[in-house]
């Protein structure tokens, strides 16, 4: 019994119009057809990966899972026997699955689709120490290149209750817990990527950034760069995380959340023996990269 991949992440936002060009600039294909949300995807998937639908205020709309076949109605029996009631979708929401409430109230549509993924790009072409695979070819990119996402890789929410909602995406959806820091942040993973979904302490829910999967250092440059060049303020990168190992450079979106690319995620095999490790405080955030950005961790959906 066990969610087996993030499909989409669904936000409540003041202008869709502003979304909609953030994300195109990021990277993304618009991808809208009927109804009322923005929807956008990476350009090698089909399936959406945002849904951008109207509100007062940016907040998250809804998280969308996935469990094919066998897994969606264990799933479903294991939501039933939590004790954890079936609700009703939102207005305009994809038609599909089932829908509940996490323990902090986020919507979470678990659906009977897999994972998705595109296809594999050629294997890096960089020279290192002793380790040759380009020869008589210039490697740097083309000026004015951006990036262009591969896939949804992870969603971070705030919580105001780390083990409770931990224990309602392991227990009740069977996540499975990857790496944690103490009392500051925990990673679950449906996947083989190390986090799918990440969850950072704070004095309630909120929105914090999703993040896409890009095809190196240089792309999440060049992609930092397009959006320095659309008028985006900095946000925060470049470096590499401790917990996931992955390079990242986080964007800026209108409503005072991120979107971050990333490259060289930690691979968890699905039968491997991954013992989940508690990490220093220190580690929390980064090894490399520029100064943490003061307001990087808060949550302002909260001075709403």
């Amino acid at each position: 019994m066990a969610v087996t991949a993030l499909l989409h992440y669904a936000l409540e936002v003041p202008d869709q119009g502003a979304g909609e060009k953030f994300y195109t600039s990021f990277g993304l294909v618009n991808a809208s057809g009927r109804g009322d949300a923005v929807r956008l995807r990476p350009a090698p998937l089909q399936r959406e990966s945002v849904l951008l639908y109207g509100g007062p205020r940016k907040r998250l709309h809804h998280l969308a899972f996935g469990a094919p076949g066998d897994e969606y109605e264990a799933t479903r029996d294991a939501v039933r026997r939590a004790g954890v009631p079936e609700v009703d979708g939102p207005r305009g929401a994809p038609d599909g699955g089932f829908w509940l409430r996490d323990p902090e109230g986020n919507l979470v549509n678990v659906r009977n689709e897999g994972r998705v993924l595109p296809p594999p790009d050629p294997p890096p072409a960089l020279n290192s120490p002793g380790h040759i695979t380009r020869e008589v070819r210039r490697g740097c990119p083309e000026a004015g290149r951006g990036a262009s996402p591969r896939r949804l890789g992870h969603v971070l929410l705030f919580s105001g209750d780390l083990a409770r909602q931990a224990d309602f995406y392991t227990r009740v959806l069977g996540m499975k817990l990857s790496d944690r820091c103490q009392t500051i942040i925990m990673f679950l993973r449906c996947t083989t990527d190390h986090h799918n979904l990440a969850l950072l302490t704070s004095k309630g829910p909120g929105f914090h950034h999703a993040s896409f999967e890009v095809g190196g250092v240089d792309e999440i440059a060049m992609g930092a760069q397009r959006m320095l060049e659309a008028g985006r303020p900095p946000g925060w990168g470049l470096g590499r995380h401790v917990i996931g190992s992955n390079f990242f450079y986080y964007v800026r979106d209108p409503w005072g959340s991120f979107a971050e690319y990333f490259h060289d995620l930690d691979y968890i095999p699905e039968q491997c023996a991954w013992e989940p490790r508690d990490f220093p405080a220190e580690d929390a955030l980064y090894r490399w990269g520029p100064p943490v950005p003061e307001d990087f961790g808060l949550n302002r959906e909260l001075e709403n």
